[in-house]
């Protein structure tokens, strides 16, 4: 019986996923441990999957516990732990880009050849059975001569236009190419090998809130093995085109590499009158072939095996086929590959115009006000609002960087671990004014409890112990019961007796909510509490999850039938009213349905964005039945069958509740607070639409 490689994680973020179910999937692996600073997140994923749990790659290598690891971290922190980890004598899948620079790559693998481990390359997409198929149809001659080629990565990148702006990712425009460039250039090294690059050209920018410019569309020409090839990256809210295509004498070939599909578009030696009938039903009939077999797929393995799993999976295979076997790694997750594909990258890079200096003002903070989660889309916008109007903030954020450099001298970010009461009271140490605006995103109740009632309970502690005058903290309309046509909501209605049998995020909300309350009247904590409605507004998402379940940019299922008044809101009413809870002293201990006026159905505001931004969205009605019915099979399948636990049991008060039937009564903020929500319907299309960048261009 051949050995099994103990393989481990580092970084647990949204991706860690992908990689443990490959690895399970995967002959000859198993998942063993996972590692991340981040206790509450790597804690998660290890109970999840049932791993040993390490704060640092020292931890784990001090206690021999794996034998091989997928380095997930931010790019930025690639090149320093896969030396710590070779030094270790680890084998290594590091994610694309798997450095910043060819250099670096180079010297990664210098180091795992004289330590005689594997370097592999996280170029997943050339796992996909689709890739085979293109790359042996390339190879057979079956596409005749192929003399053109185009790479494509069109999808949207929401960041751009929503933030959080702090990632990696954000923080440098050469940074978009080095996330998202290796997919395309991993592809083109594969297929004709080096390219020549020969033109760069960027458009669509996009300004982020500090006034930083981002191009949102890259064209690239280049030149690689007698072949011409563009590759071309579109960010904005774009129709999902992630695809190779190939020109050849005898055949076209699509692989849309993000479904996993290879369609073939051939001659053929029929008469003109047959011949584009037969062109016609090949095609239909490969479509038909390659979308059948994916459904039935993914079907049997309980969406299991989707197509972007399917790329960890074939990807997985190989690496660890190669490390049982003691061979080498084909070439396109080879070290040798990455360093191919980030000296083209690098070659992009050299063309990139020379970005103006910015000037930083001048001037040291001196925040009276503290805003959590000001790095999100509520959150930036409060924050500039309290520094327009003479409020020095400090923003608590994971990092040090925010998307204020533009008024550093009336905001400060500070990293600060929500987990860590004595940093919390340290950071609110002068501050009168404090917001809450955090959330988590948990799948259990445990991890809620942990991870957004506990974090909350903390944040209370600390602003009552450093005698803040207002803590504001932000519930959602999404814990009260909204399936009632015939009942108006107040302030007053309550949430109902039966919590636990909503969905997680209205039940953690409403948690939150109850023991906040609960300090304000056992401890006297000042707090007041906001529940804002669907929040509008530049930098909000086009794709808003409160309307419907998307499919792309393109297409929305409403909860519903879209056709009673949904409890819209503006952005920056949200902020005002945030800001006049906290200044208000009627509002102590109060609580406020911050609902703009009643303006649009879920119908109406589709057609606001036909009718001011000329693009026709597809609109379908969601019966509430469906989804729960759908929602119920799910939980069945996930809970009976895949063994998965914690999971919140479907309820369809909760999927009534999504279409928003019940209306709201808005009088209280207006009659204690005077907040004025914008009441002119042209007024409120024009901020909520048609200057809101929805579609980022």
């Amino acid at each position: 019986m051949s050995k099994v490689t103990r393989v481990g994680i580092i970084g647990a973020g949204y991706i860690a996923d992908w990689h443990a179910d490959a690895i399970a999937a995967t002959a000859g692996a198993e998942l063993v441990c996972v590692v991340d600073p981040n206790t509450a997140a790597a804690n998660a994923f290890g109970a999840a999957r049932g791993v040993e749990v390490f704060g640092s790659v020292g931890e784990m290598l001090a206690a021999g516990a794996c034998d091989a690891v997928h380095i997930l971290t931010p790019p930025d922190s690639h090149f320093a732990v896969a030396q710590e980890c070779l030094a270790g004598g680890l084998h290594l899948l590091v994610e694309k880009p798997v450095a910043l620079s060819q250099a670096e790559v180079a010297a990664l693998s210098a180091t795992a050849k004289a330590k005689g481990v594997q370097l592999a390359a996280g170029h997943n997409f050339l796992g996909l059975p689709s890739y085979n198929r293109l790359k042996a149809k390339l190879a057979t001659g079956e596409l005749g001569r192929v003399c053109d080629a185009q790479i494509n990565w069109c999808f949207p990148l929401a960041p751009l236009r929503a933030g959080p702006y702090g990632l990696w990712l954000m923080r440098d425009t050469r940074n978009l190419l080095l996330e998202l460039g290796p997919h395309l250039f991993a592809f083109c090294q594969d297929l004709f090998g080096s390219p020549e690059i020969l033109h760069l050209e960027l458009s669509c920018p996009v300004a982020l809130p500090d006034g930083r410019i981002r191009p949102q569309s890259w064209r690239i020409l280049a030149r690689a093995g007698g072949v011409d090839i563009t590759f071309h990256i579109a960010l904005t809210e774009t129709y999902d085109d992630r695809s190779v295509t190939l020109r050849g004498s005898s055949a076209m070939a699509r692989l849309d590499y993000a479904n996993d599909t290879l369609v073939v578009a051939g001659s053929n030696a029929s008469d003109l009158v047959l011949n584009p009938l037969r062109r016609a039903l090949g095609q239909s009939w490969a479509y038909m072939r390659e979308g059948g077999v994916n459904a039935l797929r993914q079907l049997v393995s309980l969406n299991q095996r989707a197509p972007y799993g399917l790329s960890f999976a074939g990807m997985c295979d190989e690496i660890y086929g190669a490390i049982a076997e003691n061979r080498a790694l084909k070439a396109r997750f080879s070290a040798e590959s990455a360093e191919a594909v980030m000296g083209a990258i690098e070659a992009v890079l050299e063309r990139l115009p020379a970005e103006a200096p910015r000037k930083t003002p001048r001037g040291t903070p001196k925040p009276t006000a503290l805003v959590i989660g000001g790095t999100g889309f509520i959150g930036r916008a409060l924050t500039r609002r309290l520094a327009e109007g003479g409020t020095h903030v400090r923003v608590l954020s994971r990092g040090r960087t925010g998307p204020f450099e533009d008024i550093a001298d009336k905001v400060e970010t500070v990293a600060v671990s929500l987990r860590d009461e004595a940093a919390l009271c340290a950071a609110m140490q002068g501050i009168k004014e404090v917001y809450h605006l955090a959330k988590s995103d948990d799948k259990t109740w445990e991890a809620a409890l942990e991870n957004d009632v506990a974090v909350t309970e903390r944040i209370a502690r600390a602003a009552h112990a450093a005698g803040v005058s207002r803590l504001v903290y932000t519930g959602t309309i999404a814990s009260y019961d909204m399936s009632d046509p015939a009942q108006s909501i107040t302030e007053e209605t309550g949430f109902g007796p039966d919590m636990a049998a909503r969905n997680i995020y209205a039940r953690s909300k409403a948690e939150c909510e109850r023991r906040l309350m609960a300090l304000h009247r056992d401890k006297g904590l000042p707090v007041t509490i906001a529940r804002p409605g669907i929040v509008l507004g530049a930098g909000g998402p086009l794709q808003h999850w409160g309307i419907g379940r998307w499919h792309g940019a393109g297409a929305v299922k409403i909860w519903g039938n879209g056709k009673n008044t949904l409890p819209f809101v503006l952005r920056d009413d949200v902020v005002e009213g945030l800001i006049l809870m906290a200044r208000t002293p009627a509002a102590l201990g109060e609580s406020f349905n911050l609902i703009g006026e009643p303006m649009l159905t879920a119908r109406g505001y589709f057609a606001a964005i036909h009718d001011t931004l000329g693009a026709k969205i597809l609109l379908s009605n969601g019966p509430i039945w469906a989804f729960y019915a759908a929602d119920a099979v799910k939980f069945f399948l996930k809970t009976k069958v895949l063994r998965r636990k914690g999971l919140a049991r479907p309820s369809y008060a909760d999927w009534k509740s999504r279409a928003h039937l019940s209306p709201f009564d808005t009088r209280k903020p207006k009659r204690v607070l005077g907040w004025q929500p914008e009441a002119d319907r042209a007024e409120f299309v024009r901020k909520a639409v048609t200057e809101a960048g929805l579609f980022g261009f």
